[in-house]
This record gives structure tokens, sequence and C-alpha cells, in this order.
């Protein structure tokens, strides 16, 4: 519950400069993957990451000569700290994973053999409408734009919660209204 909590506050921008690095990076790294393959990006990101550590560290052992200071590794307080994963924490996610993965592979079976013939008839429309949105987009605009979209729309909507409810709500209307006659 409490990564939920987190995750909301990100996404309504309760701290802005964690959001905005969080966006920004996201939202880099979405783009860099439109320009260059992973492999690329990976290792530019790496080489980056790499490139301002070891600057630091010369940076740091320069000021430590001329300071004749002994004040150790800049990077101690990372290094001393266990980044191993535990293994009830594997366990836990793992078995999340596996739960989902069962889950999803019985209601593809139950769609697929056609267990419920009007389940299946949506999913086929389902699947028909998702042609055309593959057409018009790749998987990776797809996730660029979802990712805009969530750090914009929950903002958005609690700016503008009075107008948003009573647009959704007309709409509503005018949809049971059709659907009526």
């Amino acid at each position: 519950m409490d990564d939920y909590l987190q995750l909301v506050e990100l996404l309504y921008w309760r701290d802005v400069k964690t959001s905005g690095v969080v966006f920004g990076a996201s939202l880099s790294l979405l783009l860099s993957l439109t320009l260059c393959s992973i492999v690329s990006v990976s290792s530019y990101i790496g080489l980056a990451l790499l490139s301002v550590t070891i600057c630091f560290r010369i940076y740091k052992g320069i000021l430590q000569a001329i300071q004749k200071s002994d004040e150790g590794h800049p990077f101690k307080l990372y290094l001393d700290q266990d980044v191993a994963l535990s293994e009830e924490t594997v366990h836990k996610y793992s078995d999340c994973v596996l739960t989902r993965f069962n889950t999803t592979v019985t209601e593809l079976r139950r769609l697929f053999l056609v267990e419920d013939l009007v389940d299946s008839l949506k999913f086929a429309v389902l699947m028909w409408i998702l042609t055309y949105v593959g057409a018009l987009f790749n998987g990776l605009t797809l996730f660029i734009l979802g990712l805009v979209g969530m750090f914009s729309c929950p903002i958005v909507y609690e700016k503008y919660k009075v107008q948003i409810d009573h647009y959704v709500g007309m709409a509503n209307k005018q949809v049971k209204d059709i659907i009526a006659t």
C-alpha cells in the first residue's frame, strides 16, 4: 500500500523535483529508444554515468592531495551498502508475477478456445481495433503517449475536476438517452 501512495504522490506532482526527474528521465529514455537501439542507449547511459563518476573520483583525489586530507574513497558510503536482494523479496515478487501470468494464460485460453462466444467475439473486436492502432502507432509511441498521459492527466483532472465532471456527466446522459431510444 505504501508503494501505491508513493506512486500517487509521484503522478500528482506533490514533490515537483522528484516527479520532474522521473518524468524527464523516463521521457528521455523512451525518446532515445526511438532513435537508437536499446543496446546503444544502454551503452551511452553507462558511459555517461561512468564518465561522471570517474571525473568525480579524480577531482576528489586531487582535492585530497592539495589539502593533504585523508577523507578516503568518495563513494565509500555507497560501496559499503548491501545491494543484494533477499530471498524473501525475490519470492514475494516472483509469486506475484507467476499468479498474474497464470491468470492471463487461463483467460487467453478461455478466449481463444471460445469457452464463451460473446466474450471471444468482444476479444476479436478488440484485436481488430488494435490492428488499426498498430498501423497508426508503434509500441514505443504508445509508451511515450502513456507516460505523458500518466504524468499530465491526474494533475489536469485535479485542477479542473468540476468542469471535467460536468462535461463527463453531460456525455453520459446523452449516451444513456441514445441507448434508451
